[in-house]
């Protein structure tokens, strides 16, 4: 699975929108999610390559920076085992982390 490493700054805003969810909610959406209202966000944000899943290696990867085990995030993303996560999700390198970052937020958005 190629790595998809997202600017800082945009998982900042990510993390920002979280922490503003109503007390008691425990998912990103209220409601329902399905292909036809992802792909529409996609849109409306001009995201049009981006994979519902690469949110997934966001927090996963978040997790990680924040220094959650592997074991907690094994067990929040639903995995058969520690290394699955590990192979598939924390693994981004910070080489090409620091090539991203060298793009400015404002292109990303």
């Amino acid at each position: 699975m190629p790595e998809r490493p997202i600017r800082e700054q945009i998982m900042t805003e990510l993390s920002n929108h979280v922490a503003t969810l109503p007390d008691g909610q425990e998912k990103l959406f209220s409601d329902k999610f399905s292909p036809k209202k992802w792909e529409r966000v996609r849109k409306t944000a001009d995201l049009p390559d981006l994979k519902f899943h690469d949110l997934r290696k966001t927090f996963a990867s978040l997790l990680a920076q924040k220094g959650v085990s592997t074991a907690v995030t094994q067990r929040l993303l639903e995995h058969s085992s520690p290394q699955l996560t590990n192979d598939v999700y924390t693994n981004v390198d910070p080489v090409l982390r620091q090539a991203v970052d060298l793009v400015p937020a404002a292109d990303w958005v």
